[in-house]
């Protein structure tokens, strides 16, 4: 199974000279815990709940890109779920973005994850039924 697959489309996005504020509203409305950093259209950092807690009490005054992470792990939308759980256990990161010829295409979680192994499980089950 690839990531195009299970990840979400069009994922919501910061740029790094807007404030912490906005992102956390943006993240807080939206339900995301993580966002991605855009420059001319290239995926320049991640942004996480825990980053933006680090600068709690200063939100208003501290820009994205001084709390995002760099350099971004990201997959492609035909990197296989396999390859991406991979990638996301040995860095032990909750989400990444999906890039596709230098495109923010999607975001992949750890949520969209275990979505994808329920599925597999529940369709092998319902073909495989116990007796």
């Amino acid at each position: 199974m690839e990531i195009i697959h299970i990840m979400s489309k069009h994922p919501e996005t910061v740029e790094p000279g807007d404030t912490l504020a906005k992102a956390s509203q943006m993240m807080e409305v939206g339900g995301f815990r993580r966002l991605a950093v855009v420059k001319d259209g290239a995926v320049v950092g991640m942004l996480t709940e825990r980053d933006v807690r680090q600068h709690r009490g200063h939100l208003d005054a501290t820009r994205v890109n001084a709390a995002m992470s760099e350099p971004v792990l990201s997959v492609t939308p035909h990197t296989t779920v396999q390859e991406a759980v991979r990638m996301m256990l040995k860095r032990k990161v909750g989400g990444m973005p999906v890039i596709d010829k230098g495109n923010l295409v999607g975001m992949v979680t750890t949520t969209d994850m275990l979505e994808a192994l329920l599925q597999i499980v529940e369709d092998y089950e319902a073909s495989h039924p116990k007796h």
